[in-house]
């Protein structure tokens, strides 16, 4: 099982920039994709980005440039995210992908005011 705890999110201007954080209860490096999606109300989940085990990353087409998935050391997996819109307002949650299973946060809400 892994658990996972996201923070970082918060309110900010159009045109700032936020840093997510989302720590696992195990090494992330057994895990076999990590990733950061969103919900936005009244919207389905979609994704945002992942980076596998072996540090491939993907982006959703709307936030390519914008943002960026990493990971720092053995339980942390980070999103920065740069040159907010309000379109990126949404509840922010972490997953994990892990033997067959999907794993998810309790979600991190990001505000972008216009």
């Amino acid at each position: 099982q892994v658990q996972l705890v996201e923070s970082g999110g918060g309110l900010v201007q159009a045109g700032g920039s936020l840093r997510l954080s989302c720590a696992a209860s195990r090494t992330i490096f057994s895990i076999n994709v990590m990733g950061w999606y969103r919900q936005a109300p009244g919207k389905q989940r979609e994704l945002v980005a992942t980076i596998t085990s072996g540090g491939n990353t993907n982006y959703a087409d709307s936030v390519k440039g914008r943002f960026s998935i990493s990971r720092d050391g053995a339980k942390m997996v980070y999103l920065q995210m740069s040159s907010l819109k309000p379109e990126d307002t949404a509840v922010y949650y972490c997953n994990a992908q892990y033997i067959g299973e999907n794993y998810w946060g309790q979600g991190t809400q990001v505000t972008v005011s216009s």
